[in-house]
């Protein structure tokens, strides 16, 4: 870099060449003057490093008074003494810098005269106040076209006005019918007198104002309040250091906020005038703002990869949304204030839930989703909030019902970047803007056309009728079978005995033929390595030509990578995920042709996802196979929709899936393998089985079934031997076998329990999980039990299977011993400034709400009876029985821990936004000194 001295020489020599031609101002009997001839060249090439907001080398020619304030105190020129001043030195030769370097062109004797005149004359800087950095001349930009790009546009509030924002102008249109679809504008007025690019334009509520925000980069910015109707200037706000982005008025009009490349949003008193406070905190230009429908907070977006909420009332941070992963253009409040949507350079758009209204809280993340295949450069969102719209670079326009966020219709190729949306307040029309200065009227898109989203119907399955009771007779394998015109016929249900092995062929492939019904639902499964066969089979479901079925269509939406290190096919812990802030329990991942599910959200930066079903070996979705995946493997957030939906193309690619396997999706069958087929039509289909490997011989034996699928279930103690002390809590787990997909809840009771026993069941083991935990707590009267006591305890088992109850008996204890004194109590407790505890104040557990996206504090008291030790309580665990996607939150490394000595600590849960109302029992226990277990807490969610 440049030494400061060479800096201003450089800079005053050719901004003095470029003001006064090559004849300079020699002979000009007039004394420079500060205004006219030394501001204008100190803003155009100085004051983008040299200003008050960044005064680089700690100098700054923003202004004459910011100037004569020099460097570290020590002036750069002298008023009347032309010898001492450091500009001239450098630009005469007589300092130790010579400016220009050697090399650069260097200015002539005339341009040296004109700064020796200036100090000579005494240095006079203007009269009074500095003169604005936006009323300095801006020499014009040349057009490649007729017109100027189009930065903004705004409807008047009755919609027969549109304003559109160019380079230094706004037109006002009128529109010339009655008829919103079809009326046309013509120019009924201009407002011009605007410094530099206008980069947005709004309307008053009651369409009297024009609001408009411009600037000059570099230079700085300006809002003005116009008169709508005669284009008269009102009110001015100047006080941003750079070009303005946008000036939104608050919903009441009493305040007006302005935000700016130079980092900083500016709230100002309309009435007067003047800047009321002024909120800083991003580190990249501020981009757009917008006010929330009550007024009351303000959300911003930012160069900085973030998008911020702050408090209208003290201009306090309300939130940092940093789940961006690059610049934000745009963002705005849902109309019924729930929800603020932003999008941006990262092709993302986002939608949070809105909760930080009066204090600072996390907003959680409701919607992440790839929309563009570019940078989404403008968004506008209807008055009544049913519809979003969003243009790219890349030239397209998106239409987006806001019931789901799912497009509704796409406008591929428009003739320019549309660098502005805007919809008409009675969300028939909207308008486009383009960077070719273009503009074009659309209607708004209400029904579903045929080349927009189309939902084909889910399948409602059918149980197949059989004539057979148990299983049928075993039919033996016919070779030739290894093609669709030689498959062997079968009757279902089928159990075929076969071999994967031929003399004529490199490859075996056993092929039969079976009739279905529509919708008729057949398990199709292999025994093979459970029978000790070499065999590792796949399957597939074939037409009757022996073409690919379609299972299920699935659409990426998010898309993603492993991180921190690959995985194997069976593990279901600490999936790291390349942004997965953005990703949500539940949601299906589809990585090289396995779909797996999210389970349980990080804990933090340093773990990962945990994925269905939590523990055991990893389940799979729609019959794909479980496979290891490598570091930086690519990975996609899918939605999945049936066969034969047509899908609004959002850039990401669409993964067909078919009815194909090679191990069973829920691990449970080895290395055989296993799916559910559902006849799309009344008609004949193929089964096919060779191995994956391409082996075969004679010891490559297998047993094929098709059979209808039996949902059922089993359910079993994971500890029947239990030993507890007296007066203490224990916990007892429940683990369900699902068999042949069956996902319903299983509540599970206890009954029999002998006096001085209590345990707080039913429980359900939710939809989809595996385990579900209970307290059982002994009195001070309880005694170990004997052979006949533990036979009294009844433990069942019941869930909804096809319209009818099932119960199950679950196997009881073995032993149950109770002996000694606890070493250790917890007790869950409010925390002080946590959640109050509800209810109706009577005898029993405590009671606590949370609502679906909230966070809450809570309290563990420890009573140390004789144990001084740690007592951790889990990680990902911690929280005991909680419903699934509610989850003890903020853990570190080391989970929920006490350490020696400490008897209480504050803790947190946190309710995913998904998750339905309902009420369930928790519990926290440590496996130290006994393994207790707190009393169960009533958690509701409401």
């Amino acid at each position: 870099m440049r030494c400061l001295s060479e800096l201003l020489l450089f800079i005053l020599s050719f901004a003095i060449l470029a003001t006064t031609g090559p004849e300079g101002f020699a002979d000009d009997p007039r004394k420079p003057d500060f205004n006219e001839d030394i501001a204008p060249l100190l803003t155009k090439y100085c004051a983008g490093c040299h200003s008050d907001s960044y005064p680089e080398a700690d100098l700054s020619l923003e202004s004459y008074e910011s100037m004569m304030k020099g460097i570290d105190g020590q002036p750069v020129l002298f008023a009347s003494d032309v010898d001492s001043s450091l500009l001239w030195q450098v630009l005469a030769g007589k300092s130790e810098t010579v400016m220009p370097p050697e090399g650069e062109p260097a200015p002539t004797d005339a341009e040296r005269e004109l700064l020796k005149q200036w100090i000579a004359a005494g240095a006079i800087g203007p009269e009074g106040k500095s003169p604005s950095r936006l009323m300095i001349s801006v020499p014009a930009i040349p057009s490649q076209t007729d017109l100027s790009p189009i930065l903004s546009l705004a409807f008047s509030p009755d919609g027969n006005h549109l304003a559109i924002a160019r380079y230094g102008a706004v037109e006002l249109l009128e529109r010339s019918t009655a008829d919103a679809a079809k009326g046309e504008f013509s120019l009924a007025g201009r407002i011009t007198d605007l410094p530099g690019k206008v980069t947005s334009v709004h309307f008053s509520k009651n369409g009297e104002w024009v609001v408009t925000s411009s600037g000059v980069a570099g230079s700085g910015g300006v809002a003005t309040i116009w008169n709508a109707v005669d284009g008269n200037r009102i009110r001015d706000f100047i006080g941003h250091r750079d070009i303005l982005f946008d000036a939104q008025l608050s919903p009441d009009e009493q305040f007006l906020a302005t935000c700016s490349y130079d980092r900083q949003i500016i709230l100002w008193d309309v009435t007067s005038g003047e800047p009321l406070r002024t909120m800083a905190g991003h580190n990249g230009a501020v981009y757009d703002v917008a006010f929330s429908p009550d007024g009351m907070a303000i959300a911003s977006a930012s160069a900085d990869d973030t998008c911020k909420l702050w408090r209208v009332a003290d201009g306090e941070r309300l939130d940092t949304m940093g789940q961006p992963l690059s610049e934000q253009y745009s963002i705005t409040f849902t109309p019924d204030g729930k929800s603020v949507i932003a999008a941006g350079a990262d092709n993302r758009l986002r939608v949070w839930q809105f909760v930080s209204r009066e204090t600072p809280k996390i907003n959680p993340l409701q919607l992440a989703r790839f929309a563009h295949e570019a940078p989404i450069v403008a968004l506008s969102l209807s008055e009544d909030g049913s519809r979003l719209i969003t243009a790219a670079e890349d030239r397209t326009v998106k239409v987006w019902d806001t019931s789901d966020y799912r497009e509704i219709w796409l406008k591929e190729n428009e003739p320019d970047v549309v660098s502005a949306i805007e919809i008409a307040p009675d969300g028939a029309t909207f308008v486009v803007g383009r960077l070719d200065g273009s503009w074009q009227q659309y209607p708004m898109p209400k029904a579903i056309e045929s080349h927009e989203h189309h939902q084909a119907q889910p399948v409602m399955v059918k149980i197949p009728e059989v004539s057979t009771s148990g299983d049928p007779a075993a039919v033996p394998e016919v070779e030739p079978n290894d093609t669709p015109q030689n498959a062997q016929p079968v009757e279902l249900p089928a159990r075929i005995t076969g071999e994967i092995r031929s003399d004529s062929t490199p490859l075996d492939l056993d092929t039969f033929r079976f009739s279905a019904g529509e919708n008729e639902e057949w398990v199709i499964e292999v025994l093979a390595d459970r029978n000790g066969s070499q065999l590792d089979s796949v399957i597939e479901v074939l037409t009757e030509d022996g073409k690919p079925i379609e299972r299920v269509l699935l659409q990426a939406v998010r898309d993603s990578y492993f991180t921190f290190r690959g995985k194997d096919s069976k593990q279901v812990g600490d999936f790291r995920l390349f942004n997965w802030e953005e990703m949500n329990v539940n949601e299906y991942v589809y990585a090289n042709g396995e779909v797996f599910r999210l389970w349980l959200a990080p804990r933090g930066p340093d773990s990962g996802f945990n994925v269905f079903p939590g523990l055991g070996d990893r389940w799979t979705y729609f019959g794909t196979t479980a496979l290891a995946h490598a570091l930086g493997e690519p990975a996609y957030v899918v939605l999945p929709h049936p066969p034969g939906t047509e899908l609004v193309p959002n850039g990401l690619p669409t993964f067909p899936l078919y009815y194909v396997n090679d191990d069973g999706s829920r691990r449970d069958t080895g290395r055989d393998s296993k799916l559910t087929f559902v006849a799309p039509h009344n008609g004949d289909y193929l089964v096919r089985v060779t191995d994956v490997r391409g082996q075969q011989g004679s010891e490559f034996q297998y047993e094929l079934r098709i059979r209808p699928r039996q949902p059922e279930f089993n359910v079993r103690l994971q500890d029947r031997k239990l030993t507890m002390s007296r007066e203490s809590s224990s916990e007892l787990i429940f683990i369900a076998d699902r068999l042949d997909e069956f996902d319903g809840p299983i509540e599970v009771e206890i009954t029999g329990l002998p006096e001085g026993l209590s345990a707080n069941t039913p429980v359900t083991i939710e939809e989809s999980q595996l385990t579900a935990a209970i307290v059982i707590t002994s009195g001070s009267d309880a005694m170990t039990l004997d052979e006949e006591a533990l036979k009294g305890i009844q433990i069942t088992a019941s869930a909804d299977i096809r319209g009818e109850r099932r119960t199950a008996a679950v196997p009881g204890f073995e032993s149950l011993k109770v002996e000694g004194d606890p070493k250790l109590r917890l007790q869950i407790v409010a925390a002080e400034g946590g959640a109050t505890p509800v209810g109706n104040g009577e005898e029993g557990p405590l009671e606590f709400e949370i609502h679906p996206g909230e966070t809450i504090m809570l309290k563990l008291n420890v009573d140390r009876l004789s144990f001084d030790g740690e007592i951790p309580l889990g990680t990902e665990g911690a929280g005991r029985n909680l419903p699934h996607g509610v989850y003890v939150d903020n853990l570190g490394l080391n989970g929920l821990l006490l350490l020696e000595g400490q008897s209480t600590r504050e803790f947190f849960i946190t309710a995913s936004d998904w998750v339905q109302p309902q009420t369930r029992m928790f519990h926290l226990r440590t496996e130290q000194a006994g393994q207790p277990a707190t009393q169960p807490v009533i958690l509701h969610i409401r």
